[in-house]
């Protein structure tokens, strides 16, 4: 029996195109092939589990006998975002698109958060979010004036230094912003961007996301109600809005992380530790750095390599993305590709799960590793496993 489930997210980490990528402007995009063709690349340990042997994976050097059950699995929501990746990997496919806003945001809704926040906004187009505060920090500086800015992705973002608005008061604007975004301009989320020092200024680890509210119950609601312990680590709070969790532990970064994954692995809960893994989307991906996210990818594989031996016999991990991040394209944005999975555990039957046709078939088969009947999207894998309930 199956005790506790870690399932960790790479933040971007795709592993090819999907056959849609095109109608998104990300074709040919593969976020693996460009940081495996970094030399900082190296992860011995996800290699092991089936990483490379991943059906259309492309690159690097399969192994004979995988020690994990590994494949892929299709985006069916209409987006390549971290809010309707996260949701469609709980079992929620997003059928209609959210809002994007490739010319910035109307005038009515920049004059409603004008008038209720008090402050008005420069930029309101999209932009990069390093070269947004280079650009428009100077000026905020001296006018207080709020860095309002968007990208291809759904999302209403607001910089501001911590000298001249302090977090808690921009995580008050973010609320306020919130309000306003509903209905035909609900983006997927209002993300608060602090930053500090000189010019050209540091974005710090004080970001904070906030999230629709998911529409419909999740795998985190149906774990939930079923008794069982669902804790969030990362972001995983803000992008289910808390609902559906028990327990949430922010982090600061992938480090952060990390440790306090492994320190739950320490813990005797019964149910499911969702992670996310930010910065290889926030720091790399978003930024065209390759070597970084080359380099990020061997870190947290060296981490799992102390991971994977204290993992006990009801324990299973689940390692997964959310959409891709090509940070060799000419794009800053999210990709809309596959993303990689793989599954490891001592009840686990190594298996190839081929390509699914949906992110929400994890979902599908954490509910049903727990036993719990449920009407979330997908099909579950549990037999291919060979996990017993």
């Amino acid at each position: 029996m199956i005790r506790r489930i870690f399932l960790i997210v790479l933040d971007s980490f795709g592993v090819g195109e999907l056959p849609d990528a095109a109608q998104f402007g990300d074709a040919g995009s593969h976020t693996l092939r460009s940081c495996a063709a970094q030399k900082e690349f190296h992860v011995p340990h996800m290699q092991s589990l089936g990483l490379f042997n991943i059906d259309g994976v492309g690159v690097g050097t399969p192994v004979s006998a995988p020690v994990g059950a590994f494949g892929k699995c299709a985006e069916l929501s209409k987006g390549k975002d971290t809010t309707t990746g996260h949701w469609e990997i709980a079992g929620l496919i997003s059928k209609q698109a959210m809002p994007t806003y490739p010319n910035g945001f109307p005038p009515e809704i920049i004059a409603a958060f004008e008038a209720q926040t008090g402050r008005r906004v420069l930029c309101n187009q999209p932009y990069s979010g390093t070269a947004v505060i280079a650009d428009f920090g100077n000026q905020h500086m001296e006018s207080g004036d709020l860095i309002v800015y968007t990208s291809a992705d759904s999302v209403f973002q607001i910089a501001a230094h911590e000298a001249v608005v302090p977090p808690e008061q921009l995580y008050q604007y973010c609320r306020i912003a919130r309000r306003i975004l509903q209905g035909e301009h609900a983006v997927g989320r209002v993300i608060a961007r602090p930053f500090t020092g000189d010019w050209p200024f540091t974005r710090t680890a004080r970001r904070h996301d906030f999230s629709l509210t998911p529409p419909g119950d999740t795998m985190l609601d149906v774990l939930q109600n079923a008794g069982l312990d669902v804790i969030g680590v990362g972001k995983i709070y803000d992008i289910f809005a808390g609902k559906g969790l028990r327990s949430a532990l922010p982090t600061t970064g992938n480090a952060d992380g990390m440790a306090k994954t492994a320190d739950l692995l320490k813990t005797d809960f019964h149910g499911l530790c969702f992670v996310n893994l930010v910065d290889f989307d926030m720091l790399y991906g978003h930024r065209n750095d390759a070597p970084g996210y080359a380099q990020a990818l061997t870190e947290f594989d060296r981490w799992l390599g102390t991971f994977l031996p204290k993992l006990g016999e009801n324990d299973l991990l689940m390692i997964t993305a959310d959409h891709g991040c090509d940070p060799l394209t000419e794009s800053t944005d999210h990709s809309r590709e596959y993303i990689p999975l793989l599954v490891y555990g001592k009840q686990v039957q190594p298996c190839n799960l081929g390509i699914r046709c949906t992110y929400a078939d994890i979902g599908k088969t954490v509910c049903e590793i727990f036993g719990v009947s449920n009407k979330l999207a997908g099909i579950s894998f549990l037999p291919e496993i060979g996990v017993y309930k």
